[in-house]
């Protein structure tokens, strides 16, 4: 094994940063936000990839971003700190071995090798402590499995509500912030929001784009939020043609229609976790 890194003290580099994906598994992106020299890894759930990629690049790791506490998000991190000093941000409401620094909405997550400044937010819903980043003078969002390119994650510890009010808070953002989910299942995702809402043009076109991107090998994240706010049911779901197709299928009753925009989000929530 590598003798331990310690770049707690190394000065910035004065290049623009940029991210690299890494992929993983067998759809997970994990994310290397890097100078050219050093480089902060976003839920490394295998720790090899990210190795093999900082070895490939000439990077050196300097921080670790976890989302949340599932195993695909953080089961590399044991290993990264048998090679690196270095700080672990997480969740502050989730148990997570290794974080040495828990963050909460209104802290931020400060990189100094990279002159990264993130702020958090509370993002619960796909579990119960989910936090999201949001850089400080970049346009990245980088959300874990609360947001995906297309849908959202399913809610194993959340409730409906605080999915709604999470993913509302990611919505809000500046529409060319860049998002940065942890999964490649946008075509998947799209398929089911076609069979929502069919008629959505932006949509239709959405879905001849990232296709064409998949056969030519090409990930199809990052989005936009301006893209999401367009095209995913679970940031359309109070409007007029999803509630209308929720009770077509039968999943919405005629008097859910106005009066609960949460029912409307549960049931559209529950297509998607049976739809094939």
């Amino acid at each position: 094994m590598p003798a331990l890194i310690d770049n707690s003290l190394s000065e910035p580099s004065d290049k623009p940063l940029s991210v690299l994906a890494v992929p993983a598994f067998n759809d997970n992106y994990l994310w290397l936000i890097h100078d050219g020299r050093h480089a902060a890894v976003v839920d490394p759930g295998d720790a090899q990839p990210i190795l093999a990629a900082l070895d490939a690049n000439g990077l050196t790791l300097v921080a670790i971003l976890l989302t949340h506490h599932h195993a695909d998000h953080v089961g590399g991190v044991q290993t990264l700190l048998r090679h690196f000093d270095i700080p672990v941000f997480g969740p502050a409401g989730e148990d997570i071995a290794g974080v040495s620094q828990t963050l909460k909405e209104g802290d931020t997550a400060t990189v100094p090798q990279l002159g990264l400044t993130l702020s958090v937010l509370d993002v619960p819903g796909h579990t119960s402590g989910h936090i999201a980043y949001v850089a400080q003078g970049q346009p990245w969002l980088f959300c874990g499995d609360t947001l995906f390119a297309g849908g959202c994650g399913r809610l194993f510890e959340g409730s409906p509500a605080q999915m709604v009010d999470s993913l509302a808070k990611l919505s809000r953002l500046p529409s060319d912030t860049q998002v940065y989910c942890a999964h490649e299942y946008t075509v998947s995702n799209l398929r089911f929001a076609l069979a929502v809402e069919p008629d959505n043009p932006a949509l239709v076109a959405r879905m001849a784009s990232e296709q064409a991107k998949r056969k030519r090998q090409q990930a199809t994240v990052p989005s936009t939020i301006a893209l999401e706010n367009a095209t995913n049911p679970f940031l359309r779901y109070q409007q007029a043609t999803i509630i209308a197709s929720l009770q077509a299928s039968g999943r919405l009753g005629d008097q859910a229609r106005q009066a609960d925009p949460v029912a409307a989000f549960a049931a559209l929530r529950e297509w998607k976790n049976n739809f094939k």
